[in-house]
């Protein structure tokens, strides 16, 4: 897979999917040959990255996450398959756990054993990407439709999860693709996801996972404003456990030095460090997301790598 970039459209444009495509069309000329698309409260990411990948043939997409709540594995089966054929093969389904706040905020609703509902969502949809069938009932959902659950060009899929914990990363081993770590810096990647994922897989008969990890990126010539801008981009995160924990993990003493800020060099040479450390790939996600000047500087070092 080749090295991505979080595609996030102008919220102020006046067609937020024309946007989207018109961003990945820069990008893609640019030489980006991969992008990623997060889930929000807005557009909706698999849908998203179907028609980005339909309207920018040859260009890779994936969500940079999908959170499996409040979606049944069916809906999400159903969408990723229609994405990939739209995609023509070019479409990668990542999956989050979600974070328990926002969700109750949003939903009302606070779903519980998470590394379960994990578990079964993958069971689900590892049976209907690898078989084309599914009957599947389990502790937290079940899944046995009466009618087809393929899309003619809808596979193979590949998917990922945002895995940081052990127990998720077990999990994620044992049943995904790989592993789309964020917050994830190079000594925690070597120390810990790389070997307990791939411990994981190979205790399943699975293939050795990829680990695409996805870095916070700001390429500058003002290295103390650029540090400003992580800060405030970032600070959201450490209210978070699961990434609290891994920001831990790594030693540092801010989440601002899990951000690659500096001149173009300096970022490809941070992110060459997570290369090092076994990440397989890796993901660019651009701390100032507004305007073509500060994208283009991004994507010219994802197309270096």
């Amino acid at each position: 897979m080749p090295t991505g970039v979080v595609l996030d459209p102008d919220r102020s444009a006046p067609n937020h999917v024309d946007a989207a495509v018109d961003q990945a069309r820069r990008a893609y000329a640019a030489g980006v040959r991969q992008v990623w698309i997060a889930q929000q409260f807005d557009h909706d990411a698999i849908t998203l990255s179907g028609l980005v990948g339909a309207a920018v043939p040859g260009l890779g997409v994936g969500t940079f996450v999908v959170p499996i709540n409040p979606r049944h594995p069916l809906v999400l089966a159903s969408q990723a398959q229609t994405a990939q054929a739209a995609a023509h093969g070019n479409f990668s389904l990542g999956l989050g756990l979600g974070a328990h706040a926002p969700e109750a905020k949003a939903f009302g609703v606070e779903w519980t054993n998470t590394i379960g509902r994990l578990r079964e969502h993958l069971q689900v949809l590892r049976s209907i990407f690898d078989s084309g069938t599914v009957d599947f009932q389990g502790a937290e959902l079940s899944a046995s439709p009466e009618w087809p659950v393929t899309v003619a060009g809808g596979s193979p899929l590949p998917i990922y999860v945002a895995a940081m914990g052990p127990r998720a990363l077990r999990v994620t081993g044992e049943l995904a693709d790989g592993t789309l770590p964020y917050l994830a810096g190079p000594r925690t990647l070597d120390e810990f996801i790389v070997p307990t994922i791939a411990s994981a897989a190979a205790e399943a008969g699975r293939p050795a996972p990829e680990v695409i990890a996805a870095v916070p990126v700001l390429v500058t010539d003002d290295i103390d404003a650029g540090r400003d801008a992580a800060a405030e981009a970032l600070g959201f995160y450490t209210s978070i456990p699961s990434y609290a924990k891994v920001i831990e993990r790594e030693g540092v003493d801010s989440v601002i030095d899990l951000a690659a800020v500096g001149t173009a060099q300096d970022v490809a040479r941070q992110l060459r460090r997570y290369r090092d450390a076994g990440a397989t790939d890796v993901v660019l996600s651009p701390l100032v997301r507004t305007g073509i000047a500060a994208l283009e500087p991004v994507w010219e070092v994802a197309a270096s790598l």
